[in-house]
């Protein structure tokens, strides 16, 4: 009856990449490779290119910021707010981020080459690195802004300037959350980066109507108010900057993912027929998807090529759980021995 299902599970084990006339392991109790060589082309979000609206989240926050770019920088001009112009152009750098953004993702989605064997999705921690740089490099040059202004004199800022930043925050905390939602759904690091960029652009504005309101109401003498708010908003956005470059750095150095994930990976290769056991379990992230190699154990005595099978097996379901698992390397052991 396991002979049988022979042709179906060999085509389950071959895919694109790999060489459905390799020989199986020699013996059932070594190293027994049912998953497809390491060239394999990741699935799931590989084959088709990237979900809509993972590619649609940076190319939105390219035109939200262009748009509130020039928005914010003629504000700031009729409304004698330096502060809103520096913001105005410092969104004109969220336009770069986007798109770095944006790059990275399309690059990690493409398939293998013979010349990088597992696919190309180091570019999108890459690119979280990248957006959480550009958080950082922001929340310096808002407070080295903020600290010139509060040491220059200048006139009260204009009434207008008020609707305009809490335009801002609702276009801006609202494409925060639809990005870091999206981020989310597919757990990139670059998109969540990218999510926080546009809430950081959010606080400033908040920052700064609060500190124009003061302005206003206090008259003379309370000009700097804006530029003490902006200088606390960027001690909350450099440390969302750090915890996201550690966390974007963490992927590049392939950190082990969350234990209840690997748990469930186990308990997915535990239910199918033949496993008696799960040894050893590792998993590292690439992109968007994850590389698994799992040592399974089955009874010592089963022939080469019934192993080979529940290895199959295995990795089959692996490969159709909706963990994103872009390919698996399974190890056959014998159960109960060594």
């Amino acid at each position: 009856m396991t002979r049988g299902l022979l042709p179906e599970k060999l085509a389950d084990m071959t895919s694109p990449g790999s060489d459905p006339a390799a020989p199986p392991s020699t013996s059932a109790q070594s190293v027994s490779r049912t998953a497809a060589e390491p060239h394999t082309a990741p699935v799931s979000l590989a084959v088709g290119g990237l979900d809509p609206d993972v590619s649609r989240a940076p190319l939105v926050g390219v035109a939200v910021n262009a748009s509130l770019a020039i928005v914010k920088i003629l504000a700031g001009v009729f409304g004698n707010s330096y502060a809103l112009i520096a913001d105005g152009i410092e969104s004109t750098a969220d336009i770069v981020t986007s798109l770095v953004v944006w790059s990275g993702l399309r690059i990690a989605v493409q398939p293998a080459t013979r010349r990088h064997p597992y696919g190309f999705g180091k570019a999108e921690p890459l690119a979280g690195v990248v957006a959480a740089i550009a958080i950082l490099s922001a929340a310096g040059l808002i407070a080295w802004q903020s600290v010139h202004e509060i040491l220059t004199p200048h006139h009260l800022p204009h009434w207008s300037t008020l609707a305009v930043l809490a335009l801002v925050v609702l276009i801006k905390e609202g494409l925060a959350r639809w990005v870091d939602k999206v981020g989310e759904e597919v757990d990139s690091t670059a998109l969540k980066g990218d999510a926080w960029h546009h809430r950081a652009d959010a606080l400033t504005s908040v920052a700064a109507f609060i500190g124009i309101s003061i302005s206003l109401i206090g008259g003379p003498g309370y000009e700097p108010a804006d530029d003490w708010a902006a200088l606390l908003a960027c001690a909350v956005i450099g440390w969302n900057g750090v915890r996201l470059l550690r966390h974007a750095i963490r992927d590049v150095l392939d950190v082990a993912p969350p234990e209840d994930f690997i748990e469930g990976l186990r308990a997915i290769a535990l239910a199918v027929p033949g496993v008696r056991g799960v040894e050893k379990c590792r998993v590292r992230k690439s992109g968007l998807t994850y590389f698994v190699e799992i040592h399974v154990q089955v009874d010592g005595t089963l022939s080469v090529h019934d192993g080979h099978i529940i290895g199959g097996k295995v990795r089959h379901a692996l490969r159709e759980s909706p963990h994103r698992i872009a390919d698996v390397f399974v190890h056959i052991e014998p159960y109960g021995e060594g």
